[in-house]
């Protein structure tokens, strides 16, 4: 059975693991990933310390935690959010889940007043891509403004 929830404390280890793991996975343990972000064993405290302004849904399986995505407001860019930290267990992929999460996190994004959404990711990440690409999402030039500095692959869609 799978289900979603906001993230609260309880799902702080379970998270960070699964983020890493998929992180490692992908060579992507290195600086400059969410990989060594300080606040990635307490993602609820950033995700609940500004809700009208950010959101984190985690995705439960059988009772465990298997993957999750995240909203945060983007300074960058005028009415902004960044879709973050979408994560989910391999065992999961391929069943329309990822679609499900961007959707999910694109519609709490409306419901706080953005207008469009901005991501950072990486080429190692294939099937992101792919995910991001038949969400609606374009790829952009490399911004000035990169949060994490490995990533190197950059999208934006405007939001209706």
């Amino acid at each position: 059975m799978i289900s979603f929830h906001r993230i609260d404390p309880s799902d702080d280890t379970a998270l960070a693991a699964l983020i890493r793991h998929s992180l490692k996975a992908h060579n992507l343990d290195l600086p400059g990933t969410a990989y060594y972000d300080a606040g990635l064993d307490h993602l609820s405290q950033f995700y609940t310390a500004a809700p009208d302004k950010r959101a984190y849904f985690v995705l439960r399986a059988d009772g465990e935690t298997a993957g999750g995505v995240g909203l945060s407001e983007f300074p960058f860019l005028p009415c902004c959010a960044e879709l973050q930290k979408l994560y989910l267990e391999d065992r999961l992929k391929g069943q329309g889940l990822g679609y499900r999460m961007i959707a999910l996190a694109e519609e709490e994004a409306k419901r706080l007043g953005y207008t469009q959404m901005y991501l950072e990711t990486h080429t190692n990440l294939q099937a992101a891509l792919h995910i991001y690409e038949k969400s609606g999402y374009r790829q952009i030039p490399r911004p000035d403004f990169v949060q994490h500095s490995t990533m190197n692959r950059f999208f934006f869609k405007k939001l209706t």
